[in-house]
C-alpha cells in the first residue's frame, strides 16, 4: 500500500485549516515548582484540564520557564557570516553557532538584546537590522522563544567591557561564506538549531526578494 493510499483511506477526518498559531490557555488546577534558583530557567509541574472538561482528572505537564533569546545572522559586504564555535556541555559537543543571548528582563526588546550580543560576543556593530522570524523552540516543554535578526553594515568595535567567562572564554570567532554555511546545514555538518533556522529562513526570504 502506498503512503498516499494510507492517507486517503484514513478514518481520521481532515478538516480544512482555517487559522494558524493562536494564543490559548487551558485551566491550571495546580502548579508545583520542581526547581527554581537564581539562574535564568526554572522547572515547574502544572496539572491542567481540557477546557470544558473540568470534571476529568487533571493531567500533568512539565514546563521549563525560559525568558527567550535573540539570535543574530550577521552578514558582511562579501556575504560572509560571523559565527562562533562554542562547547555545550549537555550535548558534549562543540557547535558552530551565531551570536545570541538571553532576554535579561521581562519586556526587554529582543532587538536590544541582539545589538548587545553582537557586540559582546563578536565585537561588532551593525547599521542595518531586519527581523527574520521568531520561533517557539520546544512548545511541548518550554515557553522559550527565539527572535532572529539579520544584521548588515558591520563594523568592528570593542566588547564594551564585557568579559568572556566559562564556555565563552574558550569560544572562537570566524567569518564563513553564507553559501558554505548553508551547505553545512544541508549536509548535517552544522546542527545547532538557531543556526539551521536562521540560515534556511534567510535563504528562503532572499530567494523571494524579501531581504
Amino acid at each position: 500500500m502506498t503512503s498516499d493510499a494510507r492517507f486517503s483511506d484514513s478514518a481520521v477526518p481532515l478538516a480544512p485549516l482555517t487559522e494558524w498559531d493562536a494564543p490559548e490557555s487551558w485551566p491550571v488546577a495546580s502548579s508545583e515548582d520542581l526547581h527554581r534558583d537564581g539562574w535564568v530557567v526554572a522547572l515547574r509541574a502544572d496539572r491542567i484540564n481540557r477546557p470544558g472538561h473540568e470534571d476529568e482528572e487533571p493531567f500533568r505537564r512539565l514546563v521549563v520557564e525560559h525568558p527567550g533569546a535573540a539570535v543574530v545572522l550577521a552578514l558582511d559586504e562579501e556575504e560572509r557570516v560571523l559565527v562562533i564555535t562554542q562547547y555545550r556541555h549537555p550535548a558534549k559537543r562543540r557547535f558552530v553557532e551565531l551570536p545570541a543571548g538571553l532576554i535579561d528582563y521581562p519586556g526587554e526588546d529582543p532587538l536590544d538584546v541582539a545589538v548587545r550580543e553582537l557586540r559582546e560576543e563578536v565585537a561588532h556593530e551593525a547599521s542595518e537590522w531586519t527581523h527574520l522570524l521568531s520561533t517557539h523552540t520546544s512548545p511541548g516543554l518550554s515557553e522559550e522563544i527565539h527572535h532572529f535578526y539579520l544584521a548588515r553594515g558591520l563594523t568592528a568595535t570593542d566588547r564594551d567591557g564585557f568579559v568572556l567567562e566559562h564556555e565563552e572564554a574558550e569560544m572562537s570567532v570566524h567569518r564563513v561564506p553564507f553559501e558554505e554555511l548553508l551547505e553545512a546545514v544541508l549536509s548535517g555538518r552544522a546542527t545547532d538549531s538557531p543556526v539551521v533556522q536562521a540560515v534556511l529562513a534567510y535563504a528562503a526570504l532572499k530567494s523571494r526578494g524579501r531581504v
